[in-house]
């Protein structure tokens, strides 16, 4: 079964939010929520990245077409992954249905 929608989730350091959102916006998402959370890594991942952990995180969840999600995961990686101060990571889950969403603009304008 395809499905047509996906859910990127993407897990950041506390302050990066802002900047998923608009990475994502530019690449055609609508919007997302944001939930406060606490990382619980162990001392031994931050040895083997070499990274600081961070305790305080955000994590985004933006629903999208699709079709959209590479791109938005690459543009996430660049600007939010493990290599910047986000020290994010980012993944998607498909999604078997979707109620409440407003059709895209280009599909209203091909229904008139």
């Amino acid at each position: 079964m395809e499905y047509s929608h996906e859910m990127i989730v993407c897990i950041v350091n506390a302050g990066f939010s802002d900047l998923v959102m608009d990475t994502a916006k530019e690449y055609g998402a609508g919007g997302g929520t944001v939930l406060y959370a606490r990382g619980t890594a162990p001392i031994e991942a931050e040895t083997f990245f070499k990274i600081a952990i961070q305790p305080e995180k955000e994590m985004v969840m933006i629903l999208v077409e699709r079709e959209l999600r590479d791109d938005i995961l690459h543009a996430l990686y660049k600007h939010v992954g493990l290599a910047t101060g986000g020290q994010g990571i980012a993944f998607s889950l498909p999604v078997d249905s979707v109620v409440g969403l407003a059709p895209r603009a280009k599909e209203q304008e091909s229904k008139t």
